[in-house]
């Protein structure tokens, strides 16, 4: 007889319903983002210490580490999506350019670019030195909840509201 026996951890801190959650490439820290407002940098221990970061103005939606580590990824119902410095926990840039609620957002695996989707339909590709967006995909029609890069960084892909999912080459 198979007995599962793990023990879980929980981490209270947010005043809000937890939207999202990641964890750092290395595992020394957990990302959440929350109604509240903020994003939390947990210390993945007993103790469940953690920094707040008074992210947006609105829910956050979607946190997201790039694969370094370095930095966060956050999305929200402001309409933009802001990128942290994660060794700082201190603010880098926002990127705007939603017309409503932003969902999601990646990293790619190379952190040179980043992907957003949101409830205005829409998939935003951004240049993470620039912090322009690159091109804007308006393929779904209705919201569009999550977003994803391949690992190999080639090719992004998106669900949506709309009952699909769609695949784009980005080289």
């Amino acid at each position: 007889n198979f007995k599962l026996q793990l023990r879980a951890y929980r981490f209270v801190g947010h005043k809000g319903s937890v939207h999202s959650v990641a964890a750092s490439p290395n595992g020394s820290l957990i990302a959440s983002g929350s109604k509240d407002r903020t994003v939390r940098l947990w210390i993945p221990t007993v103790k469940g210490e953690s920094t707040i970061i008074k992210a947006h103005m609105a829910a956050v939606r979607s946190v997201d580490f790039s694969a370094d580590g370095q930095h966060l990824v956050s999305a929200s119902d402001d309409k933009t999506v802001k990128v942290w410095s994660v060794p700082a926990q201190r603010f880098k840039y926002s990127l705007s350019g939603h017309t409503n609620w932003v969902r999601d957002a990646k990293f790619s695996p190379d952190g040179r670019l980043l992907i957003s989707s949101g409830d205005d339909k829409t998939v935003k590709l951004w240049d993470s030195r620039t912090q322009a967006c690159i091109h804007t995909f308006y393929d779904h029609t209705a919201l569009v909840g999550c977003c994803q890069f391949h690992p190999d960084g080639t090719c992004i892909a998106s669900s949506s509201a709309d009952r699909t999912i769609k695949l784009w080459d980005i080289r």
